[in-house]
């Protein structure tokens, strides 16, 4: 079958790549990265994509994802990979919020309850006035965190 998607590097990418994989310059996904692109360059080693993905532990799909990227986004973006388009969420409870929340749990639970539940605990925390809303994913962090 022929690929849709053709990795021809330039000498420079090559070179780059070359340097990512001996320094382990950035993060493991990176350097695989570095690794697989310089195994499908046609003009280079020129492998097939299962015999990529054996040598490097990962699936034929993301070898072909690599390729694509490479094709349709560029090579910086494909090295380094997407940039978030949102930053990540702010901090959803303060210190004093997490201290009442932790404080809560290891108190007593309301009467007809063995234990606290999470979905018990985020709705006293609602009922408390702490805050207007919160999940019981959000309390299962906070506490976790606090562990």
């Amino acid at each position: 079958m022929q690929k849709k998607y053709i990795v021809r590097l330039t000498d420079e990418e090559r070179q780059q790549l070359r340097e990512v994989i001996k320094k382990l310059d950035g993060s493991r996904q990176k350097v695989r990265r570095a690794q697989i692109l310089l195994k499908a360059d046609i003009a280079g080693s020129h492998w097939t994509d299962e015999r990529i993905a054996e040598a490097f532990g990962c699936r034929t799909k993301t070898v072909e994802n690599i390729r694509q990227r490479l094709v349709e986004r560029g090579f910086e973006e494909t090295l380094n990979g997407a940039r978030r388009s949102t930053p990540p969420i702010e901090k959803l409870l303060d210190g004093e919020q997490e201290a009442h929340i932790l404080a809560l749990r290891l108190g007593a639970p309301p009467n007809g309850y063995a234990h606290w539940s999470l979905r018990l605990l985020s709705r006293k925390v609602v009922e408390l006035g702490l805050v207007e809303r919160i999940s019981h994913e959000t309390i299962r962090r906070t506490l976790k965190k606090t562990g």
